[in-house]
């Protein structure tokens, strides 16, 4: 079949051509970088935490109505820790300052040189007199946990300094120390004269930050043994064994208040609840994107259906008379397909030039990562199908055309 008339009659009609094509090339420029944009959220949320058991771990921030000192409130923490761990189906108790994921914590600039002028990174500070290698179900993967003498207890009224070892994540271990081994290495809290040296003595796997950053820094996590009192309040994380959480949390509750001579305030949360809570925005972004896709592609393909139907009806007389000169249904097929596919083309290509500048504008703009290459392809073959597609129904309608349409006028 001859390329050269369909170019000819696509001429002498150059509106909606040129119309449908950018439509189609609209469609595709933002459907590719909208589905790039949908794929990283979708791996931001899934990305793990660090703990062995998300569906099994869950937090008590407990607050004593009481005017006990700080002394008081340590042996407080001590006790309510230990009946934690006395209620069946816990696995492991920590009194601990944060939680990955609960969008509530503090930060800390690390440096590999108190003399560095900018901090080597920023690190979640993750503060706890217990372990949580065991209470998160946290992996060792160089060096050891804490031995009970390493663990210090710290009057935040009157002491400032921290532990002489730490434990860290195996990212930051990375980004500090890159193809090294973090162990017995050196790491500063701050820089200048005030920042403190403590000595890596293990490296984690994973340990997820308390904001859960996107980027390399939401993995980025330390682990100071000390238990900090002075202050009111206290947070604990507890794991349970599988499938009991739900019960522990009402025995672990009612344990807490049962062993208080005073009244508290109990608030209790799962990990699995911070994790919606933290990406209910990048979901909501993921679906309004999907769902502007979707309308995108009905919309291109009304449009092509609506184009290639006019001209059936605008055609009808012409197809006629090229029935009656012994053209084949197929051949009438195959014109209105052909044209519609290049009318698409040209909008597949027009697209695939706007997509790369949109991706381009959103990377210096916003930040976001480049646009990969499968993404333009694969949106270019969904839009020569749904052409085809769209226009099957009108090019069969036209090919159904009988020869005596050309001679009814007459």
């Amino acid at each position: 079949m001859e390329i050269r008339p369909i170019f000819s009659a696509l001429l002498r009609n150059k509106t909606g051509p040129i119309l449908v094509a950018l439509q189609v090339a609209l469609s595709l420029g933002i459907l590719a970088n909208a589905l790039h944009i949908v794929n990283e959220r979708r791996e931001v949320v899934a990305r793990p935490s660090g703990l062995s058991d998300e569906a099994s771990t869950f937090y008590f921030t407990v607050r004593n109505l009481n005017t006990d000192g700080p002394e008081q409130q340590l042996a407080t923490m001590k006790r309510e820790a230990d009946v934690l761990r006395a209620v069946p189906g816990v696995v492991a108790v920590a009194n601990v300052t944060q939680m990955p994921l609960s969008r509530s914590g503090s930060n800390s600039s690390v440096a590999l040189d108190q003399r560095q002028e900018r901090e080597s990174a920023i690190a979640s500070q993750y503060v706890s007199g217990d372990s949580l290698v065991k209470a998160y179900g946290l992996k060792i993967v160089d060096g050891r946990d804490f031995v009970p003498s390493e663990y210090v207890e710290i009057n935040e009224n009157q002491q400032r300094e921290l532990p002489k070892q730490i434990v860290i994540s195996k990212p930051l271990a990375d980004k500090l120390w890159p193809g090294q081994s973090a162990v017995g290495k050196t790491m500063y809290f701050g820089t200048g004269e005030g920042s403190q040296g403590t000595q890596v003595v293990g490296v984690v796997e994973r340990l997820q930050s308390a904001h859960a950053e996107v980027g390399e820094r939401g993995d980025f996590a330390v682990h100071i043994p000390a238990r900090l009192y002075g202050n009111p309040g206290a947070l604990y994380a507890v794991r349970t064994e599988p499938g009991q959480r739900d019960r522990v949390i009402k025995d672990a509750e009612e344990a807490l208040r049962k062993s208080s001579a005073t009244p508290m305030i109990l608030d209790v949360k799962t990990v699995e609840e911070d994790r919606k809570n933290r990406y209910r925005g990048d979901m909501a972004l993921s679906w309004m994107l999907i769902t502007v896709s979707v309308l995108l592609l009905l919309i291109t393909c009304s449009g092509i259906v609506g184009m290639a139907s006019l001209w059936v009806t605008q055609r009808r007389k012409q197809i006629g008379v090229r029935r009656a000169l012994g053209a084949r249904k197929l051949d009438i097929l195959r014109y209105f397909i052909m044209e519609n596919f290049l009318i698409t083309s040209t909008g597949v290509f027009g697209g695939l030039l706007f997509g790369v500048a949109l991706n381009h504008l959103m990377v210096s703009k916003l930040e976001m990562a480049r646009l990969p290459i499968p993404y333009l392809v694969g949106g270019a073959i969904v839009f020569w199908a749904l052409g085809i597609l769209a226009a099957y129904g009108p090019a069969w309608r036209a090919a159904s055309i009988s020869p005596a349409m050309a001679t009814r006028s007459v």
